[in-house]
């Protein structure tokens, strides 16, 4: 972390909490599986559609962004990716909450394809995360924002944007992100509308008010609406925690991917034109990723993924002895998960074993 003054700019202090109406909003999680299917239609001979779903698509520059310094590129036919939600309330997104002029990364995730695209992991970073973030420079002022120890997890993206959050992720891991995607609140809510909705089935009432969620036990499809709702559901469900809440996300995922692979997402492509259309509106991709034909190749090597073959843990953390508000990641575990991600092998169940992040009862609520 630099140790200069003067070059930084000013930013929110990690430790303040946004206004409560804000504060009480959350970020939706990215459903990549729906994304990487719905737009395969750009190979499925609708050549009239191409260019229309290409000026969709909104891309960053991450490589020119960070530059040669970064973990090795290994080119192994495995890949990792970053996939965040953005609580953004810009344009259509002020509907949840009071724009403030930034925005978090609320949702954040390391999906690690393998070599041979039979098996993925998944590893969600958990918002409240204390981590010794980089220096990075601002995707809007251009000015470099001076590292910081302590700080969480998502106000990487707060101050430097999608390529800080990058930066953050693989200083964390000392794994290269090969690609990154991003999603928010509305665009999640159009995916899942434009899906026809997710089936899920819960055990047990769910009745948040924050999040305007009220589910009996049984069986729902849920609209966009109803499952922002469900990923946004934090108090009524768990310990209350941020943990629980991702628990219930990935979860929504493995439900999201069932959905994908039922309604025929890679077979039916006309007839999935508006789901591509709202996809590639709805979602910021890395430069690389940022042309139906790239996004289309990468949905190829997603095909043959299922729920079963999918295996999702949260970051190996415990709560934060100086303030329990906040967690701090498990150094050693922590440690398992990444070399396992970078050796292209299985997560140890070791890894994650006592860790605060994957206890409770949360992701049995929905199934």
């Amino acid at each position: 972390m630099s140790g200069q003054k003067g070059s930084g700019v000013r930013i929110r202090p990690t430790g303040r909490r946004r206004k409560k109406h804000s504060r009480r909003r959350r970020a939706a999680v990215v459903a990549a599986w729906t994304l990487a299917g719905a737009v395969a239609v750009g190979g499925g001979g609708l050549a009239f559609a191409y260019f229309q779903l290409n000026g969709n698509l909104k891309a960053v520059d991450i490589n020119a962004a960070l530059g040669k310094n970064r973990p090795d590129d290994v080119d192994d036919g495995s890949q990792d990716l970053l996939v965040l939600g953005s609580d953004s309330r810009s344009g259509a997104n002020a509907a949840y909450g009071t724009d403030e002029g930034t925005a978090r990364s609320d949702t954040a995730m390391v999906l690690h394809i393998d070599k041979g695209h039979r098996t993925a992991s998944v590893v969600s970073i958990p918002r409240d995360t204390l981590v010794t973030r980089p220096d990075c420079v601002s995707d809007t002022t251009g000015q470099v924002v001076l590292g910081q120890r302590r700080a969480m997890f998502n106000t990487a993206y707060e101050v430097g944007g999608p390529a800080c959050a990058v930066k953050t992720v693989e200083s964390m891991s000392g794994i290269r992100m090969d690609h990154y995607l991003e999603i928010d609140f509305t665009g999640f809510k159009k995916l899942i509308d434009e899906l026809g909705g997710v089936r899920i089935t819960t055990t047990r009432a769910i009745d948040d008010p924050e999040s305007h969620l009220d589910l009996a036990p049984g069986t729902h499809v849920l609209d966009g609406e109803q499952a922002l709702g469900l990923v946004r559901t934090r108090k009524s469900v768990g310990d209350g925690s941020d943990l629980g809440r991702i628990q219930l996300q990935q979860a929504f995922i493995k439900a999201l991917m069932e959905q994908v692979r039922s309604v025929g997402v890679f077979s039916s492509p006309k007839s999935l034109f508006g789901l591509a259309d709202a996809a590639t509106k709805a979602v910021t991709t890395d430069s690389d990723l940022g042309s139906v034909k790239e996004l289309a190749a990468f949905a190829n090597g997603l095909k043959g993924l299922g729920p079963k073959n999918v295996h999702m843990v949260t970051l190996p953390v415990q709560y934060d002895p100086a303030d329990p508000n906040r967690v701090v990641p498990m150094a050693e575990s922590a440690r398992q998960v990444w070399d396992a991600l970078r050796r292209d092998r299985p997560i140890p169940d070791s890894a994650t074993r006592d860790s605060a992040g994957d206890k409770g009862v949360a992701g049995g609520i929905v199934r």
